[in-house]
């Protein structure tokens, strides 16, 4: 029975899925209202129902869940986006919110533990989390032991957009702890389409929401996932398009999401999503009007 697809409701999910060796956890920091001026506050999920339907979304969907992600084999953890970080920082007012911390503790590991982040763009919503300023005022990277991979293209847009303000509406830039990160040398800066992380894991380049937006391929055993970051950012905007506005190139961005789908649909992939507020992941299908649904992974 398909959930997930336009205009169902919510389905209960276990944030823990198997793709071959690979064990990929969803770390959730919560739901959030974005205003139009790009600011974020907390939602109390009592507050959000289960019912919205597809129709009732405006052209931008201001409430959002943002759930970085984990993958872990026997040799490597990895996360995929590093989320808002809130808590994170000394005498932070956040104490209620999730962190990497707290996140990460669940699974007995520490920031530490993690072995790569990869970063499918740097605006602050999926970003933040990456750096927090300790008790003595400096920057510190939250997962020191780490590589932090972006597109090189993605940082140098970034470092312009905070040269030159322009943007779209929605989340933007703000790199006032990232510098310190790059000129620590945490940064792995990409140049190619394609780029094997280790084996089973491909970063891919598809530009669209910001010129270097990058999105993740995890294979193993005949089994496969995509974490598609913000070229698909819930399980509503499958066969919808509400992000005219905030993309920075609408038509790479469309032609980049249909690409992506019609060969996950091919493999029988499960897609993992970031902004989800219900349907954090599933396995894509077609329903009976040759929409895009999702199936529940087993």
């Amino acid at each position: 029975m398909p959930f997930g697809s336009a205009g169902s409701n919510s389905v209960p999910q276990n944030s823990t899925m198997k793709i071959g060796r690979f064990e990929i956890e969803l770390l959730s920091e919560g739901i959030f209202d974005v205003h139009k001026n790009g600011d974020l506050s907390k939602v109390d999920a009592s507050e959000i129902t289960s019912n919205r339907r597809i129709n009732d979304l405006p052209d931008e969907s201001n409430i959002v869940g943002i759930d970085p992600i984990l993958v872990r084999d026997q040799d490597h953890a990895i996360l995929l986006d590093t989320g808002l970080g809130w808590g994170l920082d000394a005498k932070s007012s956040y104490t209620e919110t999730s962190n990497l911390h707290t996140n990460l503790s669940i699974f007995a590991l520490k920031p530490e533990d993690i072995t790569h982040v990869v970063l499918s763009h740097l605006h602050f919503d999926h970003a933040a989390g990456s750096s927090y300023v300790d008790t003595n005022a400096s920057t510190q990277p939250t997962m020191k032991n780490a590589r932090y991979y972006v597109q090189k293209l993605e940082w140098l847009h970034a470092v312009q957009q905070v040269q030159n303000p322009y943007r779209k509406s929605g989340i933007g830039y703000n790199l006032d702890e990232m510098y310190k990160l790059y000129a620590e040398g945490y940064f792995e800066l990409l140049t190619t389409t394609y780029y094997e992380l280790i084996p089973g894991i491909t970063l891919i380049k598809t530009g669209g929401h910001s010129p270097g937006h990058q999105i993740v391929k995890i294979q193993d055993d005949g089994q496969t996932a995509y974490y598609l970051g913000d070229l698909v950012p819930s399980e509503y905007h499958l066969n919808y398009y509400a992000m005219r506005l905030m993309d920075h190139d609408p038509i790479q961005s469309k032609k980049a999401k249909t690409l992506i789908l019609r060969q996950a649909l091919k493999e029988r992939a499960t897609i993992l999503f970031y902004h989800s507020i219900h349907t954090k992941y599933g396995k894509l299908i077609q329903d009976e009007e040759r929409r895009y649904a999702l199936a529940e992974v087993k």
